[in-house]
């Protein structure tokens, strides 16, 4: 059976990670690894793989995993699938997400590869959940209560504001999907914490929440990669009241986002072309193996 040929672009926590999971993957092969300053100084665990400054520079890739900031996404994105390279990513800003799928669906479509797109735990693999619960009650309220934990996307956007040396964001639930959240930061020389603050908190990120700013020396003697989440649902099937479904889960936040986001690599080689999210493409699409054997042993 041909491998799935896959190229890293981005070699952060969640890059990382997702070499470990394509590692580990029987049906997958790593093409190369796209970082900005290509092989200079390059890592020990990236020594057996071709390392490059461009997705143009590897050969006969079929799928680029988007390792890279959600704020790159769309950039990165559209490069690739010009090429013909389908495309996965974690793209996590949830109020952006239906004009990105309408941005990327075009050019997916055009140049005959397919996007899968916010492909992490959340939005990922809890959409799957969120949808699965709304369908066994199809009224009612769903509730999504994250943490405690690092959130990625959110300490990544910190970083990358004028004045910031360093930075971890902390998700705190508070119950009924509302969370705090709680900012730590190292601040370079000449900013204060008070115009960092306010630019944080204008922050698309974190404007719909509460979010607290605090100065500290040290953000690593801070960090754990721990992270939660919570779904409840309460609702009515058919005429019946009081259905309640709960969900929990305990990860380490980029590990669980890179196995997703090799997941749906393996799933965007067999649809159709154009961009799609989670909740649009079969569950069993995620998985390696026989699909009968799959039924089989699941259903």
């Amino acid at each position: 059976m041909k491998k799935i040929r896959a190229a890293i672009v981005g070699y952060g926590n969640i890059g990382h990670f997702t070499l470990e999971a394509l590692q580990v993957a029987p049906d997958f092969e790593i093409a190369g690894v796209v970082r900005r300053h290509g092989d200079e100084n390059k890592p020990a665990e990236l020594e057996p793989y071709k390392v490059v400054k461009s997705i143009k520079e590897l050969q006969d890739v079929d799928v680029a995993i988007l390792a890279t900031p959600t704020r790159s996404v769309e950039e990165y994105a559209k490069e690739c699938l010009a090429l013909g390279i389908n495309t996965v990513d974690s793209f996590d800003i949830h109020t952006q997400i239906v004009d990105l799928r309408r941005s990327l669906n075009a050019v997916a479509k055009e140049h005959n590869a397919v996007s899968i797109i916010s492909a992490g735990w959340d939005p990922g693999s809890d959409s799957i959940v969120r949808t699965l619960m709304q369908s066994l009650a199809p009224k009612g309220i769903s509730y999504t209560n994250f943490g405690p934990g690092m959130s990625m996307g959110h300490t990544v956007a910190v970083k990358a504001i004028k004045g910031v040396k360093a930075a971890l964001s902390m998700t705190i639930p508070l119950g009924t999907g509302i969370h705090r959240r709680m900012v730590y930061v190292e601040i370079e020389e000449g900013h204060t914490l008070a115009e960092v603050s306010a630019a944080i908190k204008a922050d698309p990120y974190f404007a719909s929440d509460e979010t607290h700013v605090m100065q500290v020396d040290s953000v690593d003697e801070l960090k754990d990669m721990g992270h939660g989440v919570n779904l409840t649902r309460k609702g009515v099937s058919g005429k019946t009241q009081n259905q309640l479904f709960e969900f929990n889960m305990h990860i380490n936040n980029p590990a669980l986002t890179a196995q997703v986001l090799v997941n749906v690599a393996r799933a965007s080689m067999k649809q159709q072309p154009g961009c799609y999210t989670m909740i649009e493409i079969p569950v069993i699409d995620m998985l390696p193996g026989d699909r009968e054997e799959l039924i089989r042993h699941l259903v």
